[in-house]
């Protein structure tokens, strides 16, 4: 919680470093405290879609399914570099290996595949939430050995486009929930990506898409 990530201005541009408990308070997101995230959506060789289930400790939205890996880069030189989100892709390998224990020499930087940003707004509860702007990023066809950090990952699981559209129609049903971000994502965008993952660069933006 006092791992300082990178707080922005409604345009992405850093202003300051803020900590984790800060940024993440309710009572500064009403205020206007906005900090960079991303999220990452790995597909291994079959085409299936990698999801977590977060764990019980996370203090906004324990236990509820979503993207591969969720974060934010922190606010040092090498995760704040700008051109070609690079800044981000540090921070998102490093996260890979901190929650799903994939080694970072498995990954290269130009592997992942940066997409665009959303900015959104989520209570997780009274006293939490989240205020991102997020950076989509792609790492479609791999393949990778996991070892989830149950510390940060409840379970995993390996979906194809008919199970996770099935997995959000019956979630009631199935008692399960899944994170604002990803339902926001997966509304707006994931299909069109998913049925063109050899060709992610059509999809490619520089827009900040306001959620």
């Amino acid at each position: 919680m006092e791992e300082n990530v990178i707080v922005v201005d409604p345009e992405d541009r850093p202003l300051r470093s803020g900590s984790k408990k800060e940024t993440h308070l309710m009572s500064t997101i009403q205020n206007g405290l906005l900090h960079r995230a991303f999220s990452v959506f790995l597909f291994d060789s079959h085409g299936r879609l990698l999801l977590q289930q977060r764990s019980d400790e996370k203090i906004t939205f324990p236990q509820m399914w979503t993207n591969t890996c969720c974060s934010h880069p922190l606010h040092y030189p090498e995760e704040m570099e700008e051109e070609g989100a690079k800044g981000v892709k540090f921070a998102a390998r490093r996260k890979l290996e901190h929650e799903l224990g994939i080694p970072q020499s498995a990954l290269e930087l130009d592997q992942f595949k940066y997409l665009t940003r959303i900015h959104y707004l989520a209570p997780s509860d009274g006293l939490w939430g989240e205020h991102e702007i997020d950076y989509v990023l792609i790492l479609p066809y791999r393949d990778l050995e996991l070892n989830p950090n149950p510390n940060e990952v409840k379970a995993v699981k390996y979906v194809t486009q008919p199970e996770l559209k099935d997995l959000f129609d019956r979630q009631k049903e199935l008692g399960i929930e899944f994170t604002p971000w990803f339902r926001i994502i997966a509304e707006k965008f994931l299909y069109k990506w998913w049925d063109r993952l050899d060709a992610l660069d059509e999809f490619v933006d520089t827009k900040i898409h306001r959620m």
